[in-house]
C-alpha cells in the first residue's frame, strides 16, 4: 500500500465529506420516491404544513365572512319590516307629546287671561285642559265675572269646549 500524502490535508477531507453528504442526499431522495402517498403526507415539511394551515384559516375566514354577511342581510330585512311600526309608534308618541304641550300651553294662556281680568285676578281659579277641553273650577265673585272667565277661555286658540264649574260667591 502506498501512502498518499493528500489524504490528511484539510482540502481532501472536505472533498470526502462533501462526497459522503452528496451520496446520502441522493439515497434519501431515492428512498422518498419509493414511499406511499400517505406516508409522504406525514413527512410534510414545516413550510408545507404552514401553507396548509394558512389555506384552512383562509377558508374558515371566508366561511365566517359569508355567515356574517347573511346575518347582516337578515338583520336588515328585519329592520326594514319593523321600520313602519317604529315610525308609527314615534309619530303617535310625538302627537301625544304635542297634545300635552298644547294642553299645557292652553292652560297657561287661559290662566294668564284670567289674571289680567280685574275681578278674576284676586281669585284662585283652577284651569285644567285635556285635548282642548278646558274646565274651570273655583269661585267667581259675580255671574258677570263667571261669564267673562268662559269668554277668556274660549278666546284662546286650540280650545274646543269650556266647562265652567265656577261657583258665584259674593265676597
Amino acid at each position: 500500500m502506498t501512502h498518499n500524502p493528500t489524504h490528511g490535508t484539510p482540502g481532501a477531507m472536505r472533498l470526502r465529506t462533501l462526497a459522503v453528504l452528496s451520496a446520502t442526499a441522493m439515497m434519501l431522495g431515492l428512498a422518498a420516491c419509493d414511499k406511499p402517498a400517505t406516508e409522504k403526507m406525514n413527512d410534510q415539511t414545516v413550510g408545507q404544513k404552514l401553507d396548509a394551515a394558512v389555506a384552512k384559516t383562509e377558508q374558515v375566514a371566508a366561511d365566517v365572512k359569508t355567515d356574517a354577511s347573511q346575518a347582516m342581510d337578515q338583520a336588515k330585512n328585519k329592520m326594514d319590516a319593523e321600520m313602519p311600526k317604529v315610525q308609527a309608534s314615534v309619530e303617535n308618541a310625538g302627537n301625544k307629546a304635542m297634545g300635552v304641550m298644547d294642553d299645557a300651553g292652553i292652560t297657561a294662556q287661559v290662566s294668564a287671561g284670567l289674571i289680567k281680568d280685574p275681578d278674576l285676578s284676586a281669585i284662585k281659579i283652577d284651569v285644567d285642559t285635556k285635548a282642548g277641553v278646558v274646565t274651570l273650577s273655583g269661585n267667581a265673585p259675580t255671574p258677570l265675572a263667571k261669564e267673562r272667565a268662559t269668554d277668556i277661555a274660549k278666546g284662546i286658540q286650540g280650545v274646543s269646549v269650556v266647562h265652567n264649574n265656577l261657583v258665584v260667591k259674593a265676597g
